[in-house]
């Protein structure tokens, strides 16, 4: 490999990754990279990452294994809407960002209330160092037309297919639905077909679907949160050169 790449296929699909865990591999990375004097290059395409590294990293303390597994039989055993209710008395000020179907989000708030003893959105008013403070960083955002962007998210599920995901949703099969990676795009539709519940082809029509909605949610948050960055829309995208200044 020409380029050495860091933070890619890493981590076991049954490990509950997140963002204060990136936030610490990266600025390992970084350090790797600076005393190498090589440019690090952060790519990808998950939003509140690169706001991490932009902005800081909220101080929230690391909550135990126990207290995330107490907190989520709890949920399972009091059901969803009756789980938030309760969590929205304790915690109304986190509980009014979210809605009832967030799971994800209303067990972490419950873990880190549980843990801490304070609301989550009170740890997130805490701003903490960006990461790249004080570097010289070129923000770059690759933003095909939406017709370019949606044939290739078509064509990449199709090649996705075609070199081994279906192997790859067979060894995933059983995995706790809670963790992020079960929630991959296109996998909870393989799976779908593997079961015998959908056709394959159905199954790749939905796979891409569910890619297009996601897409469109990526816009609109970067739209928002990076439209102070340098945009290239161009469809061919074959060299680019930036200045920093």
């Amino acid at each position: 490999m020409r380029i050495p790449h860091r933070l890619y296929g890493h981590v076991s699909a049954g490990e509950r990754y997140s963002v204060g865990r990136f936030h610490e591999e990266a600025s390992a990375a970084l350090v790797e990279a600076r005393s190498a004097d090589r440019i690090a290059i952060l790519t990808g395409g998950t939003g509140l990452y690169f706001d991490a590294l932009m902005n800081g990293l909220s101080p929230i303390p690391t909550v135990s294994a126990e207290v995330r597994e107490s907190v989520k039989r709890r949920f399972e055993t009091m059901g969803r809407e009756a789980f938030f209710e309760e969590f929205a008395a304790r915690d109304p000020a986190t509980a009014a960002k979210l809605r009832a179907s967030d799971t994800q989000r209303i067990q972490r708030g419950a873990a880190v209330l549980e843990a801490t003893g304070r609301p989550l959105a009170e740890w997130q008013g805490v701003s903490g160092t960006p990461l790249l403070a004080g570097l010289r960083v070129a923000r770059l955002v690759l933003a095909p037309p939406r017709d370019v962007l949606l044939e290739r998210i078509n064509r990449r599920f199709e090649a996705m297919v075609r070199q081994g995901a279906l192997e790859e949703a067979n060894l995933l099969l059983g995995l706790d639905r809670t963790l992020p990676a079960a929630k991959a795009l296109g996998l909870p539709q393989l799976q779908e077909y593997l079961l015998g519940r959908m056709t394959l082809e159905g199954a790749i029509a939905e796979g891409q679907s569910a890619t297009r909605r996601y897409v469109k949610r990526q816009m609109t948050w970067l739209r928002n949160r990076m439209k102070e960055w340098t945009w290239f829309e161009e469809p061919q995208l074959s060299n680019i050169i930036t200045y920093i200044r």
